[in-house]
């Protein structure tokens, strides 16, 4: 028999928005029974508690009784736009980033804002200091003030690429990034998952693989 049901599923609002959205069409082709109740959070839902069928996104914790499937790496990159750059204090390595103005983002889960570090390539690792100028909850807000030129963000990959394709902002220091573990989808770890969620499960990292996502959200 065909999947059915309501399908609730947790995720974050501007990747739920620029990259699950997309895939919906097709996945309604192939199970049309299936209804998707889709909740755009910045947030970690607690799956049972709150009742969700899978949740999609990066830097949880696990629980017990949930399991993980890696989507995509979640690197974390620093944006500016050109207009900034060009009147601001030199920047040739992650050293000068003291004498530049942050555009933080605090924490959803403890509203504090995180202490990054910075890898490169080569493996050498190094902090993320910058003078705090503004601090937001938003990363799309983040994104938006570099694009107006009033500081650098560090933002996840999933957001900068949006502004990066417009060429409204670049990458600083190209060759750092922050990697913050994967993008994965989660649910709850039970030997006979409903067929709907199954489903739902392996189509989402069909995708990912076929449409090269992991790839186009890694900072590398």
């Amino acid at each position: 028999s065909q999947p059915a049901g309501t399908l609730k599923v947790s995720m974050g609002l501007s990747f739920g928005r620029e990259y699950m959205v997309p895939l919906l069409g097709e996945f309604l082709r192939r199970y049309p029974s299936i209804m998707p109740d889709w909740h755009f959070d910045n947030r970690q839902v607690d799956l049972v508690a709150e009742g969700f069928d899978a949740a999609i996104g990066g830097g949880f914790d696990i629980p017990q009784g949930v399991v993980a499937r890696e989507l995509a790496p979640a690197h974390r990159v620093l944006l500016a736009a050109p207009q900034y750059l060009e009147q601001a204090a030199p920047l040739d390595s992650p050293a000068d980033l003291p004498q530049h103005a942050g555009i933080l983002i605090r924490s959803p889960q403890t509203g504090r804002v995180r202490p990054w570090t910075l890898r490169n390539r080569e493996g050498l690792l190094a902090s993320v200091e910058m003078k705090t100028r503004m601090t937001f909850s938003d990363p799309e807000a983040a994104c938006v003030a570099a694009e107006a030129g009033l500081g650098i963000a560090l933002v996840s990959t999933g957001h900068a690429q949006t502004y990066l394709r417009r060429g409204t902002v670049q990458r600083v220091l190209p060759d750092w990034y922050v990697d913050a573990g994967a993008i994965s989808i989660y649910f709850a770890g039970q030997k006979l998952l409903p067929q709907k969620t199954r489903v739902f499960i392996d189509f989402v990292r069909e995708q990912f693989q076929q449409q090269g996502l992991a790839k186009l959200l890694s900072a590398l």
